[in-house]
């Protein structure tokens, strides 16, 4: 890995890459830390306890890389792009006319960008005024006035700061996936998790359960290498082409595979569900009523509703987004339109039946251990009483985001000869 990373900096084009990448995301870090105007600076200081521990304010803090907790520029960070990438999924299935849209190419994708684009606007316009209101009742903790004046200007002009604050940072994530390297909106969630590590390890260093801390290096060695082992896992479907004749030349047959990864999806059901199962508790927090804070504290990250929930968020997820990004249908067509087949199976409906048949055995157990994944820091809070900082979601997006950078990355450099680190 450190050979492919220093192989990098020695061409040109990719060094540009990584530069601009690094650019956008500092960027984004330095809006993480601007107060937004409007704000009592010196109230903000007496506020950060609200959003620490592991209540659902620090688990949205975590994703907006402490954002939340300054009241910052970017305090929404990238979650209302990705929500609205969640419903604009959904309705293209209900919805004819977004599936037709879908499957125009990049002209009706394009057009499902824009409206996901429009959407983000309006959830991060309505997420923002409730956040007012969430920052205005924070008044009695701090014991000073949070916002200078709750008055009508002052309340839009700090709603339009965070609201543009999304929209820079959704075009700042598509200007990273056009000329950086890899997802920018996956790398802006990824740097907002890495640049909570410093406090992670304190709390591990600090932690008064001496067994915890002795264990929890080789908890996390363990983690890591099971994740990258089912993200790299893979089942290759032979497939043999026959001899075709293309105009007056003849082209000879061959022998390949398929590949069927494990996780087919990644690390995006993880983010849907995340997005999803924060949703309740941040409307309790926003309406500070008895039954809210009910809500609130029934999907805790800490309570064994919000495990289950996520796990099922995430088990349904993995199935819709493999089933979103790998037809069965078209591969066995585009097999069969190039005079490909695979051995003792017929082409056409037989090839398209097996191939769903093998992918809905390969995404279960996927889908089961990116579940398990995400409920052991929980698990591990309540039972034992570790003082683990990140959760389960937190640690699979960070090594999946990693492992996908890598992978892009390692796309560029054998394009110019360059031997990378994964096989």
């Amino acid at each position: 890995m450190l050979s492919t990373i220093a192989s990098a900096f020695t061409v040109g084009e990719i060094r540009r890459k990584l530069a601009f990448t690094a650019a956008m995301l500092a960027l984004y870090r330095l809006g993480s830390h601007i107060p937004v105007p409007g704000i009592n600076i010196h109230a903000v200081d007496a506020i950060q306890k609200q959003f620490g521990g592991s209540n659902i304010l620090g688990f949205l803090n975590l994703f907006s890389g402490g954002g939340l907790s300054r009241i910052a520029l970017f305090a929404l960070g990238i979650m209302p792009y990705i929500t609205a990438s969640i419903i604009l999924q959904l309705l293209t299935v209900v919805v004819p006319a977004l599936d037709k849209l879908q499957k125009e190419g990049e002209v009706g994708q394009a057009r499902i960008t824009q409206y996901t684009r429009y959407l983000t606007v309006g959830l991060a316009f309505a997420q923002s005024i409730g956040y007012v209101f969430l920052f205005r009742s924070f008044q009695a903790s701090a014991g000073q006035q949070v916002i200078a004046k709750f008055d009508a200007p002052h309340v839009f002009l700090i709603v339009i700061s965070l609201t543009a604050g999304t929209v820079l940072l959704m075009w700042m994530g598509e200007l990273i996936t056009q000329r950086g390297i890899g997802n920018g909106i996956s790398l802006m969630i990824f740097a907002s998790i890495v640049s909570r590590l410093p406090q992670g390890i304190q709390a591990w260093w600090t932690s008064n359960n001496q067994v915890f801390k002795v264990m929890m290096p080789f908890i996390v060695l363990g983690v890591v290498a099971s994740i990258v082992f089912v993200q790299e896992g893979q089942r290759r479907i032979p497939v043999q082409y026959a001899k075709r004749v293309i105009g007056r030349r003849m082209t000879s047959g061959g022998q390949t595979y398929l590949p069927l990864r494990v996780n087919m999806a990644g690390v995006i059901p993880v983010i849907f569900a995340a997005s999803i199962m924060a949703f309740p508790p941040t409307v309790g927090q926003l309406i500070r009523q008895p039954w809210a804070q009910s809500v609130s504290n029934f999907f805790s990250p800490n309570g064994w509703h919000y495990v289950v929930g996520e796990s099922l968020f995430i088990i349904l997820f993995t199935y819709f987004y493999t089933a979103v990004t790998f037809n069965p249908v078209d591969q066995a067509d585009n097999l069969k339109k190039y005079g490909g087949f695979i051995p003792g199976v017929r082409p056409g409906r037989p090839t398209a039946e097996f191939l769903d048949r093998i992918l809905a055995r390969l995404t279960f157990p996927g889908a089961l251990f990116l579940a398990a994944v995400a409920a052991l820091p929980t698990l591990l809070i309540t039972r034992a009483h570790a003082n683990f900082y990140f959760g389960g979601t937190s640690i699979l997006i960070v090594i999946g985001v990693a492992l996908d950078t890598m992978k892009q990355l390692e796309a560029q450099l054998m394009m110019r000869n360059y031997e990378g680190f994964l096989k």
